[in-house]
């Protein structure tokens, strides 16, 4: 081949493994996110990893390059089985050896250095094709080298995740690398190759894509598998949706049903009437006729808000259309919601609630619930803020209350009490109260409204006959916090906002040893 076509394939080869190489660094983030939540934390350590393993690797190539051709191969062929792999390697040592930063990081380490040994080889690859001078060749390189790290960082949001998922999409961009850099060799650079190496490196090729086929057709089982162990009762519905996990399980002996979002429990059956009660009605012991509740997609809040017969309207603002759509359709939800979700009086958005706030006009609501997932992420943290809290208040009536889900009170006293802050920063009167939910701990709420002592926490004079939990007796008692867990045992205690999202230190502080 006449070296300006050469020189182009070996290009499209570097652009290529560029894409692959970005998608690995992607999806190594994102798994992180998935599991342990706080894309932040992982994405620096990701990148930090990633970014000093390829400095290493490209010094290690510096012996290398007499065997240019057939180090690179090698190499490529290295990388897509380890890339191709490191979703489903990474899952499994989460769910079996609880070792997964550990192997995130030798993951990252690995995948860094083979990506880093890439440049120096395709470096003089391109110059025995046809020699120039070093800086042209340099811009070439890294031309080819940044575009493709452009599109694959393009695709894997938009195609390979919505297509293939994560574990698949791994599997498919690993079998693209180790093709295109061997074949590459097999083809431009066969001449300086032996019969020997032309055949050993043809039949690794082979066994690659043969082997991640054979993981890409157990995907699933090993999906499936793997999954059941991280949770204690077998699970029945699951789902990946454009914004998390959901998991529901079902124990055989008790019925117990469990909503899990990203891993994280949103309610068990047996005992969520003493959240939702402890959560809903103090709130109904005031105006009620214009409800708003943010999150709690469920359903079981608005099962206790209908419990009431003088609510006229309900908006229930969720972000995933899928919970939303389990909620009103599937028999895991409406056994316990009662169709809640399916009443007239009922309006459900899917939308994120900061955003919906902050850009759509709201009437004016009597009484607000926010019941959103704990702050254990940035993308939730920002519902816990100052900001947030500034909106809501803009939607209140002037006689409107607002109840907030605020976490353990017990096992994360600094965020419990810094969501107060919060709460009081944004210029409402706070009551804070605690129940005990068995599978969550001890649970804490805020009642505030816009008066200057903080509303009564009791259940209403007209309150549903029938409350298992929510009685006047057990509210009253709810607002007692003994010394080690009041507001004065956490000290000073700083509010998040959506620049500082103080939220996420206090979360990462909290249920030590438990």
């Amino acid at each position: 081949m006449k070296p300006g076509p050469a020189r182009f394939f070996v290009l499209l080869a570097v652009f290529i493994c560029a894409s692959c190489g970005m998608v690995y660094e992607l999806a190594l983030v994102a798994l992180g996110s998935y599991l342990l939540g706080d894309t932040i934390v992982q994405a620096s350590i990701v990148l930090a990893v990633m970014v000093f393993a390829m400095g290493i690797g490209s010094l290690a190539t510096k012996r290398l390059t007499g065997f240019a051709a057939v180090s690179f191969a090698l190499i490529e062929a290295a990388l897509g089985i380890v890339g191709g792999l490191s979703v489903i390697l990474l899952y499994l040592a989460f769910a079996f050896a609880d070792v997964y930063t550990v192997a995130m990081v030798a993951l990252a380490f690995v995948i860094g250095a083979l990506i880093g040994a890439e440049i120096p080889l395709l470096m003089e690859l391109v110059q025995r094709i046809r020699a120039q001078k070093a800086s042209s060749a340099v811009a070439d390189l890294f031309a080819a080298d940044y575009v493709g790290g452009l599109v694959g960082g393009l695709a894997f949001p938009f195609l390979l995740l919505p297509l293939l998922g994560l574990p698949r999409g791994a599997l498919a961009v690993g079998m693209t690398n180790a093709l295109v850099g061997i074949l590459i060799v097999l083809w431009l650079f066969r001449t300086e190759l032996t019969r020997t190496a032309q055949v050993t490196l043809a039949a690794l090729l082979v066994v690659i894509l043969g082997g991640l086929t054979v993981v890409w057709i157990f995907t699933d089982d090993i999906e499936v598998t793997t999954r059941q162990r991280l949770y204690r009762d077998p699970i029945v519905y699951s789902q990946r949706s454009d914004y998390q996990e959901i998991v529901l399980t079902e124990a055989k002996k008790t019925g117990d049903t469990r909503l899990y979002l990203n891993g994280d429990l949103q309610f068990a059956s047996a005992d969520e009437y003493r959240y939702h009660e402890s959560l809903v009605h103090p709130l109904m012991n005031g105006p009620r006729g214009n409800v708003l509740v943010l999150g709690g997609g469920d359903g079981l809040a608005v099962r206790e808000i209908l419990k009431y017969p003088d609510v006229d309207a309900i908006t229930l603002v969720d972000l995933d259309p899928a919970v939303l759509e389990l909620a009103k359709n599937s028999a895991h939800f409406t056994d316990f919601n009662s169709d809640s979700l399916d009443d007239p009086r009922v309006h459900t958005i899917a939308a994120d609630a900061f955003t919906w706030l902050r850009e759509a006009k709201h009437s004016a609501y009597d009484a607000v619930i926010a019941d959103l997932p704990d702050p254990d992420d940035v993308a939730t943290s920002k519902l816990y803020s100052i900001e947030f809290y500034g909106l809501i208040r803009q939607v209140m009536s002037p006689e409107a209350r607002l109840v907030v889900q605020a976490g353990s009170p017990y096992f994360a006293p600094e965020a419990y009490w810094g969501i107060g802050q919060a709460v009081a920063e944004a210029g409402l009167a706070t009551t804070p109260y605690h129940v005990d939910v068995p599978s969550f701990g001890d649970w804490g709420y805020f009642l505030a409204d816009l008066g200057g002592e903080g509303p009564e926490v009791t259940v209403p004079g007209d309150a549903p006959v029938g409350l298992k939990f929510a009685t006047a007796e057990v509210l009253a008692a709810s607002t007692t916090f003994p010394p080690d867990r009041d507001r004065s045992s956490v000290g000073k205690v700083e509010a998040s906002t959506l620049l500082h999202p103080r939220v996420l230190d206090q979360e990462r502080g909290a249920w030590v040893g438990y």
